[in-house]
């Protein structure tokens, strides 16, 4: 490998490390925002845990998506879940700010990597469906765990993803204890201070 080389591939790693400083929405249990790397890291961690329910799947390419499925949100940060829609353009400027981000790498590095962000945006291979599916659960838990304000929409946990999670039985399966747990703790959160209810 060439000096060269090496320089541009650091140089991309460079670039990534905005994502450490990217906020998302959801909080961690201490009432921090989390940032996008962090989920990415638990995403990743979640999808591991599951290796053995996805043998059906090439587990090295579901941990590439994990990695890489928000990489283009160091450069313009992320939209929360609840305020994306449709027609928010978020895919194509996260598609813009990822070909920014992968300037320093080589052309067959670049491709490779827009090859399975855009799989993953389409959710058009078995394992961008699973990344897809994983990515809305690791959310979820987030929800459920993190010090939310007293005005967390718990009614949209409910729903999120669910077109994703519903496609498989593992993932239906998971999804049931999680809304379990985002019922329980919309409950609790309801409950005025002091009711011990």
């Amino acid at each position: 490998m060439e000096p060269t080389d090496i320089q541009n591939r650091l140089a991309f790693i460079r670039e990534a490390e905005k994502l450490k400083d990217v906020l998302r929405s959801g909080v961690t249990s201490k009432g921090r925002q989390e940032s996008t790397a962090e989920h990415t890291w638990r995403l990743c961690l979640l999808a591991m845990v599951f290796e053995d329910q996805l043998r059906h799947l090439e587990f090295g390419k579901v941990m590439k998506i994990c990695v890489l499925h928000d990489l283009g949100e160091a450069i313009s940060g992320d939209i929360a879940a609840v305020e994306q829609r449709a027609d928010s353009g978020k895919s194509e400027q996260e598609r813009m700010d990822l070909l920014t981000l992968m300037r320093p790498l080589d052309t067959k590095l670049r491709r490779e990597f827009l090859s399975l962000w855009e799989e993953y945006e389409a959710a058009s291979s078995p394992e961008a469906k699973a990344v897809k599916a994983l990515d809305k659960i690791e959310t979820l838990i987030q929800h459920n765990q993190g010090a939310n304000p007293p005005d967390f929409d718990y009614e949209f946990n409910l729903s999120y993803g669910k077109a994703y999670t519903d496609a498989d039985p593992l993932f239906s399966k998971i999804r049931a204890f999680i809304d379990k747990e985002t019922r329980k703790k919309a409950a609790a959160d309801r409950q005025p201070p002091g009711s011990g209810g």
